[in-house]
């Protein structure tokens, strides 16, 4: 196993769970703790590009604040001084918000998303804004107008998508904790790549007041972590109702710490789905995965096969859904009143229509403009019916699919990503072959039901990072939390140490990137 590189302060390491007790005993103070992830950005993020942007001065002033508090003996939140990134598809005041996109560079929202807002009153400093594909749109964060993040196990690789930002800055330490979003699998997808934890809540458990949309009915805000524990800590913090979100679930947070504290799988019935196996997946991800599933068996559970024959139109039903909605969500990016603003060549008085037009073929990307279209032609008159109208009577169909699964068993459980992490570049031309990375990850968008990932291991085809994917019926989040715990505590006792410990170092590159 590969020794924890030598040069890295040991506090970028610890979990989110170590710093909040050790923060708690004043044994550190919430400015050392920034402090120190500050000083690993500068030295690392020139090769993994994990930031759009870095909010030091904010950062700092924030833990300061917590630091003052904590000495005049305030009673402050268990999580107060521990840092966290954001994905910059949530809205920040004071902070710039892009999506990944030219149309938007520059543009600083004049309000807090309500998840940021727990987090300023949880006393988390945020460090800054994380890499995107644009309006998450993607499955590698290649999409992004602003050059791609690489995979800390290997800079030649994806970290991932939508949010390979959260999920790269979590793999090089960069922070101890992220916030993700995930439409069809942006949380979960970049966490199996990267070897890290990441969870899909239930749709409407967490708010989407201050998520820039992409696909409404889809969209949800969740924890990204390098522990099953850490990453409940944070989804205690920002989940809970919002009478600012329309969708948003009138219940209390599932008891998602304790679940991970407790780590029981006694008595549950684990479901295997037949159609997320097999055929079309590497052969090192299924092996990690069988492995683990013989895990959960040893710590008490038992093993059902779950049989859910519409999956297999999951992924097309998607692609017609998303593309519909986000063709409406993205109409208001016009130029008029915010963001990019593009006037056409050639025409001394230009229209409304015209400086549109001009706008949005300069800010937006190729794969935006692809989705647009398609969603655009989806909607429309003579074709409503046949595509976008079919589509969700194919996702009626799958929620019913799972409906009769977790009559089976309490949990479902699937390799989270088909393969490893691919090289940057190899299916950039392919938009196909890359939309089908999120086959195993779509179904519980569609039907709204929580998802989490953690990693089962090295493929041995390629040495890299394979997803263990969890799902659970609406509501039980904690189900997810109290599985994956008793499996990373199997894993971990396997290995002799967390996976994270065997990620390359990165100074040799970084410095060749600083040096060329």
């Amino acid at each position: 196993m590969t020794h924890p590189p030598t040069h890295l302060p040991e506090i970028v390491r610890w979990s989110a769970a170590r710093m909040a007790d050790s923060l708690a005993r004043k044994e550190v103070s919430a400015v050392e703790v920034v402090q120190a992830h500050l000083d690993r950005i500068a030295a690392v993020d020139g090769a993994v590009h994990s930031y759009l942007h870095v909010d030091a001065d904010g950062a700092l002033a924030q833990a300061r604040a917590v630091d003052d508090a904590r000495v005049a003996g305030a009673d402050l939140h268990v999580m107060a001084g521990v840092p966290v990134a954001v994905k910059d598809v949530v809205t920040t005041a004071g902070l710039p918000t892009t999506c990944g996109s030219r149309i938007l560079q520059g543009w600083v929202p004049p309000y807090d998303a309500t998840l940021v807002t727990k987090l300023r009153a949880a006393g988390m400093p945020i460090l800054g804004k994380t890499n995107m594909d644009e309006f998450a749109m993607g499955s590698s964060t290649e999409h992004s107008a602003y050059g791609p993040s690489r995979n800390p196990w290997d800079l030649d690789r994806i970290p991932g998508g939508s949010g390979g930002g959260s999920s790269s800055v979590l793999a090089s330490f960069q922070a101890p904790l992220a916030i993700g979003t995930d439409t069809g699998g942006s949380i979960r997808q970049p966490a199996a790549v990267t070897g890290t934890v990441g969870t899909k809540p239930t749709y409407g458990g967490v708010s989407r007041y201050g998520l820039v949309a992409l696909a409404s009915s889809l969209d949800q805000a969740g924890p990204c972590g390098r522990t099953v524990l850490d990453t409940a800590l944070l989804h205690a913090v920002m989940g809970g109702h919002d009478p600012r979100d329309s969708t948003s679930i009138v219940a209390p947070v599932p008891e998602v710490v304790r679940a991970a504290q407790l780590a029981d799988v006694a008595g549950l019935r684990i479901g295997v789905v037949r159609q997320l196996r097999g055929e079309g997946y590497q052969p090192g991800v299924q092996e990690r995965f069988d492995e683990a599933v013989a895990l959960l068996v040893e710590a008490g559970a038992s093993v059902v096969e779950v049989d859910c024959p519409n999956f297999a139109y999951a992924l097309a039903a998607y692609y017609l859904i998303l593309p519909s909605e986000a063709s409406s969500n993205l109409a208001k990016f016009d130029a008029m009143r915010y963001g990019l603003r593009v006037a056409p060549e050639g025409v001394n008085e230009p229209t409304a229509e015209q400086v549109m037009a001009a706008s949005r073929e300069a800010g937006f990307g190729d794969e935006v403009k692809r989705r647009i279209i398609l969603g655009t032609y989806a909607l429309s008159s003579g074709y409503y019916d046949a595509y976008y109208g079919q589509a969700q009577k194919v996702r009626r169909l799958i929620a019913q699919d799972f409906a009769r699964a977790f009559e089976t068993a309490h949990v479902l459980v699937s390799p989270t990503a088909p393969t490893t992490a691919f090289r940057i570049g190899e299916k950039l031309d392919d938009p196909l072959a890359m939309y089908l990375n999120d086959v195993a990850t779509i179904p519980a968008n569609l039907a709204g039901i929580p998802g989490m990932s953690l990693p089962s291991g090295l493929a041995a085809e390629d040495g890299l990072p394979a997803g263990f994917q969890i799902l659970a019926p609406a509501m039980c989040d904690e189900r997810l939390y109290a599985v994956g715990s008793a499996l990373e505590r199997a894993l971990i006792g396997r290995w002799g140490g967390h996976l994270l410990d065997r990620v390359p170092d990165l100074a040799p590159a970084t410095q060749e990137v600083h040096g060329g």
